[in-house]
């Protein structure tokens, strides 16, 4: 059967996104290597949920197995690459969805892809316990468009799609903003709670406020000379207010950077703290504390390459 949608990158978001729609969809879930196709979901009320998600892998797609979407879950390092090899092998015309973190990627795949691209930015939480099984550890909202306002109702496609299947979701019309203000609150929680070692929640103590405040005031500064409007309020008090909601509302999430270091792979300074960086340094604008996470992570992925 031909999948509506195709589900690239079998994570934890790649998985419980598969695990959502195949309920009302035909879905397969793409892998570079061998994955149980019976996978077992734990929500955030607790309950257990176990189903056969059909994996195949990406060297064996075809065109006849072209579907209505392809979502790219993949860490956004790995994301050119495996763009690159879906469409030699699917061919052109098949909307792309990015659910990466950061702002990096979307930019050049929008333009390099041949086909609609729409980018959403979600806060549902998800974290994988093991090849499978996985935790949807809290419900959140996504987000669905395409950069400046682009492939309108393609997006409203995806989204009835995605409500349909028990998310929440909307089509807009400003994801640019949106995707700035989702690399906000990474930046300032997930460099964080990756090299302490502690779930979101724990920022809400003491000991991290000094380095929490420092990086939302930096990422503040840099947002506003990007003419990026601040959510909640005005000025600093609106970041800091939306950094603190989702760290109360994900309070038992591990992070997407803390699972990274846990299993030794890379992490996504990159497209996370490197876009604010680079923008800084465009614009003279002094950002010590996400350059010291940045050089912090940095040294630890230097260390786990020389481990291998």
């Amino acid at each position: 059967m031909t999948p509506r949608h195709l589900v690239v990158g079998p994570g934890a978001l790649g998985r419980m996104l598969a695990h959502a729609l195949a309920d009302r969809y035909p879905v397969k879930l793409v892998a570079r290597r061998a994955l149980p196709e019976r996978q077992t979901l734990t929500t955030p009320e607790g309950r257990t949920l176990t189903r056969q998600l059909p994996i195949v892998r990406l060297e064996q797609l075809t065109p006849a197995q072209a579907p209505a979407f392809i979502h790219l879950t993949t860490k956004a390092y790995a994301a050119d690459d495996a763009a690159d090899a879906l469409a030699e092998r699917l061919g052109p015309g098949i909307p792309l969805v990015l659910w990466q973190n950061g702002f990096a990627v979307q930019p050049r795949l929008s333009e390099r892809w041949p086909g609609p691209v729409l980018c959403a930015s979600t806060t549902e939480g998800a974290y994988a316990l093991d090849d499978a099984s996985m935790v949807h550890a809290g419900r959140g909202e996504s987000a669905v468009g395409g950069l400046d306002g682009r492939h309108a109702e393609t997006a409203q496609m995806l989204v009835d799609d995605l409500n349909r299947a028990g998310m929440t979701a909307d089509a807009v019309d400003d994801i640019d903003t949106r995707l700035w203000r989702k690399l906000a609150v990474n930046a300032a929680i997930n460099p964080l709670v990756a090299l302490n070692n502690v779930p979101n929640g724990a920022l809400e103590d003491a000991r991290f406020h000094r380095e929490l405040d420092a990086a939302i005031a930096e990422t503040a500064a840099i947002l506003a000379a990007l003419g990026v409007a601040p959510p909640e309020g005005a000025g600093v008090d609106g970041w800091h207010r939306l950094v603190n909601r989702v760290i109360q509302a994900t309070a038992g999430n591990r992070a997407s950077m803390l699972q990274d270091l846990d299993a030794g792979r890379p992490t996504e300074r990159n497209a996370i703290l490197g876009p604010l960086i680079e923008q800084a340094r465009q614009h003279r604008l002094p950002c010590p504390q996400l350059e010291a996470l940045n050089a912090r992570l940095a040294s630890w992925e230097a260390a786990q390459r020389q481990e291998r």
